[in-house]
């Protein structure tokens, strides 16, 4: 299993309405790099949803439901998707101002590559972020 963190703007689809739906396709992703990201998440790997905008912060977890596929709206086969679930909210949710503060992220694709809307996540980060949020036992 694999950890990722994936953005979203809360305007446009928060963790909220994850939740609601229960499962969505992860969408609209047009960076290369991010793009490669997509192509290597597999069935049952776990990402932390993450706000940008004014929030900037973890805000909960979601399950990997599909292996990735052709975007079924774009004429283009390098355009993948993914199918998430709404897992839980994390307790605490985690700023990216916590996340800088901790030199335990000093070289974290978050606040290396801040513009990386799919970013990989170390077993270590993965469970310092839950940590943080107050997750680490549940």
């Amino acid at each position: 299993m694999a950890y990722w963190l994936l953005k979203t703007e809360p305007e446009n689809y928060s963790y909220s309405d994850l939740e609601r739906d229960r499962r969505t396709i992860w969408d609209g992703v047009s960076n290369t790099l991010a793009l490669k990201h997509l192509r290597t998440i597999l069935l049952n790997d776990l990402a932390l949803i993450y706000h940008t905008g004014k929030e900037r912060r973890v805000i909960g977890i979601a399950e990997v439901v599909s292996q990735p596929y052709a975007d079924p709206k774009l004429d283009d086969p390098k355009r993948v998707v993914v199918d998430v679930q709404a897992l839980r909210k994390v307790h605490q949710p985690v700023s990216l101002a916590q996340i800088k503060q901790d030199e335990n992220f000093e070289n974290f694709d978050l606040v290396r590559l801040p513009r990386l809307s799919i970013v990989p996540v170390s077993e270590f980060h993965w469970q310092r972020l839950l940590e943080l949020a107050g997750d680490s036992n549940r």
